[in-house]
Formats: C-alpha cells, sequence, structure tokens
C-alpha cells in the first residue's frame, strides 16, 4: 500500500505534466500562428504559385481546334450528328407534350408517355455517346502527340517566372485567374507548331 506522500508525489508529477502539456500546446498555437502569417511573405519573398489547366492548354491550341474541325467534318460523325439532332428535337417535343398533357392523361398513357421518354432518351445517350468518343478519341491522340511540347513550354514558363509550385487546375478548389498560366501555355504551344 502506498503512503500519502507517495500519492502526493504523483498527483504532484501528474499536475506538473498536465501544465507542461498545456504550455506546449499553447507554444505551438503560436509557433504555428506565426509561421501562418509569415508564409505570404515567405512566399513573394521565395517563388510563385501557379495553376494550369494542361487538357485546356491543349484543347485550345490551333493545331486542336484542326483535329476536332477534321473530326467533326468526317462522314459517320456527321451523321451521327444529324441523327443526334433529329433524337433531340423528338425527345423535346415528348417532353413538352408531356408536361401539357400529363394532367389529362390516364395512368397508363402517363406510363406509356414515360416510357416513349426513357427509349428515346437512351438512342440520345446512346448517338451522345459515338460523338463523345470520336471526339475524346482524337483528343487523346493529339494529348500524346503533344506530350513532350507541353512538358517544354511547362519548364520554360516556370523559369521564365519563377514559379515555385505549379497545380493541376482540377487538384484546386479555388483560384483567382491571376494564378492561371493556361493561356500562356496555349500560346506558347501555337508558337512552337508555327515554327
Amino acid at each position: 500500500m502506498r503512503s500519502s506522500s507517495s500519492r502526493s508525489d504523483v498527483v504532484s508529477d501528474f499536475s506538473y505534466c498536465h501544465h507542461l502539456e498545456i504550455t506546449v500546446n499553447k507554444l505551438l498555437k503560436i509557433s504555428f500562428a506565426a509561421l501562418l502569417l509569415a508564409l505570404p511573405a515567405l512566399g513573394m519573398a521565395q517563388e510563385k504559385i501557379a495553376v494550369v489547366d494542361l487538357q485546356e492548354a491543349i484543347l485550345q491550341t490551333d493545331i486542336a481546334q484542326k483535329r476536332l474541325a477534321e473530326v467533326r467534318n468526317q462522314e459517320d460523325y456527321k451523321t451521327d450528328k444529324a441523327e443526334f439532332d433529329r433524337l433531340k428535337k423528338e425527345f423535346d417535343e415528348l417532353v413538352q407534350k408531356f408536361q401539357k398533357d400529363a394532367a389529362v392523361m390516364s395512368q397508363e398513357q402517363q406510363t406509356a408517355a414515360r416510357q416513349k421518354l426513357a427509349s428515346k432518351q437512351a438512342d440520345l445517350e446512346h448517338v451522345t455517346g459515338k460523338l463523345q468518343q470520336a471526339e475524346q478519341g482524337a483528343g487523346q491522340a493529339l494529348l500524346q502527340e503533344l506530350a513532350p511540347r507541353v512538358q517544354e513550354v511547362l519548364r520554360e514558363i516556370i523559369t521564365s517566372e519563377g514559379i515555385g509550385l505549379l497545380l493541376q487546375r482540377g487538384a484546386v478548389i479555388h483560384a483567382d485567374a491571376s494564378y492561371s498560366i493556361t493561356a500562356k501555355v496555349t500560346d506558347k504551344l501555337n508558337q512552337m507548331a508555327a515554327k
């Protein structure tokens, strides 16, 4: 059994440890706050932060616009686009008719109209998928083709502008437009292609 003096020593040790923990936590909070206040000044004294949307930068280039126009001028694409336009018009007309007549339709008529809408929507989604697949295929081929040039352009911009941290736009919740170098990347890619 412990004596009362050893209990008071344990209580005293616990009290001292608890007090020390509180003091350390306060010092850490103060140090962290000071660091947060100093970061903007350090960032400005060091290097810039920038954001880029590489896919947009590439797809806005003159060569990308030309390739996309080539895809859209192919007969298969034109046929699918005409089918999409026809289906979209029919779908919109069915929706308007259903909205107008739904109140006076029987339950069976409403069910039949909904099924017709669902079928038309499925057809529309199928054709949309074909159009997107054609465009995405061209886009992916272009991304692979331009990847070495993009890396070169990025290195050049990073060096010339003193960028210390470059983030992909998709990884950023918010960035003011002044942080974006996307248009600069597009311009440099266009200049490289013109040479």
